[in-house]
């Protein structure tokens, strides 16, 4: 044996008991964590203040310009102290995301005085773990008390909570950059008279998981969310051995395989649905894409007008005149006052064969007045037109 070299259970420092060292090790780390917790909040408490001031006093929420510089600043000293500038980098993305989330909060009115002390109840599609339940935190968990967070069966349940006041939000998905645009969602948003009043853009990453790590040959079992399945059609053409069942959520096809505890199911899942279950992730990243996102959207009782200052989208519905160019004549209303289109969607018009409800999200906020203008403009050239909301656009990464 080579000099220095430790036997097993020898000490690592000084002779003394190494689970001893260890413990010692552990102990200061979590006064490290306590410290970094504080700072934190220390923090959320400046941010409160900056979003006072700039509900008064300053003309925009985010200064990129800033924010750019801040970024380039602490992956330097990052650097400097041995640490992984990449890991720096993305920590304080997510830490600027978070205040420029409550910021804007706070200018749309969620953070009144008044509603201090208010439960929110938010509903969504689906089990604790499902992917809409993740957007629902990343959504809500700015909000003070911590909001409470039920699953329905159905979109149409989570609405009708919204509408019998059983909840005060719902946040649905209504279209994936792999599958498409989730037509009951946009059917739903016809029927029921609500309101949008903020979205979610949710990078779904999915993971096969199990009770067990066992090879991908022992597996005969997949089960997930029919939208799931189809953005992980490739991975799962290769498994041709296996049998895919369509399950209502995401995180309930992976709290089905405790019950059956059947070692050769397996589902796809968030790898948080794989945390809350206590599963194995089997495949990371089986989806077909990369650029694998969810938009969800935020629906309420009661409209919300943003600041001008926030970036906003509005979305809404109309019906063309049936004439030849009506489409387009309504399109052109958007682009000659300057409105960027962002999202065009037709479905089929109920009760009229042949004709089609257009849904169209642009970027404005109807408090503008050329959003305003150009909205009463394109009211003149449809047979009926309905505003389904403007809201601030989602908080993403930059």
């Amino acid at each position: 044996m080579a000099r220095g070299e430790a036997t097993p259970g020898m000490a690592t420092q000084g002779g003394g008991d190494g689970n001893g060292d260890l413990a010692e090790l552990r102990r200061r780390l979590d006064e490290v964590d306590q410290s970094l917790l504080e700072a934190l909040a220390a923090r959320q408490r400046l941010i409160g203040e900056a979003a006072r001031v700039k509900a008064s006093a300053a003309d925009f929420v985010r200064d990129p310009a800033r924010e750019a510089a801040m970024l380039r600043r602490l992956k330097e000293t990052a650097r400097e102290r041995g640490l992984d500038s990449f890991f720096v980098g993305h920590l304080f993305r997510q830490i600027l995301d978070h205040s420029v989330r409550f910021q804007t909060d706070h200018l749309v009115g969620h953070h009144d005085p008044q509603r201090q002390g208010q439960h929110l109840t938010i509903a969504y599609q689906g089990t604790e773990g499902a992917y809409s339940h993740i957007a629902c935190q990343h959504h809500f968990d700015a909000r003070r008390p911590s909001p409470v967070y039920r699953g329905f069966d159905s979109f149409r349940q989570a609405l009708e909570a919204v509408e019998a006041a059983a909840a005060d939000y719902a946040l649905l998905p209504i279209e994936n950059t792999t599958a498409g645009s989730i037509n009951e969602v946009y059917d739903l948003l016809h029927e029921k008279r609500l309101w949008l009043v903020g979205e979610e853009v949710l990078k779904v990453e999915h993971c096969l998981l199990g009770l067990q790590k066992v090879p991908l040959t022992h597996v005969r079992r997949i089960a997930s969310h029919p939208q799931a399945i189809a953005q992980c059609s490739r991975f799962l053409t290769r498994l041709s051995h296996c049998r895919v069942e369509s399950y209502t959520d995401t995180a309930m096809a992976a709290r089905r395989l405790l019950e059956e505890r059947d070692l050769s199911a397996a589902a796809i899942a968030s790898e948080e649905a794989a945390r809350l279950y206590g599963l194995e992730v089997l495949a990371r990243d089986v989806a077909d894409r990369e650029d694998n996102f969810t938009r969800f959207v935020a629906v309420a009782r009661e409209p919300v007008r943003p600041d001008l200052r926030i970036p906003c989208k509005t979305s809404l519905a109309f019906v063309t005149l049936h004439e030849q160019g009506a489409l387009a004549r309504c399109l052109d209303v958007l682009a000659s006052h300057g409105l960027n289109l962002t999202k065009l969607e037709s479905r089929p018009l109920y009760g009229a064969a042949w004709k089609y409800l257009f849904y169209a999200d642009f970027e404005g906020n109807v408090a503008d007045p050329k959003v305003d203008a150009a909205l009463s403009e394109l009211e003149g050239l449809t047979r009926q037109m309905r505003v389904l909301g403007s809201y601030p656009v989602s908080v993403v990464g930059q």
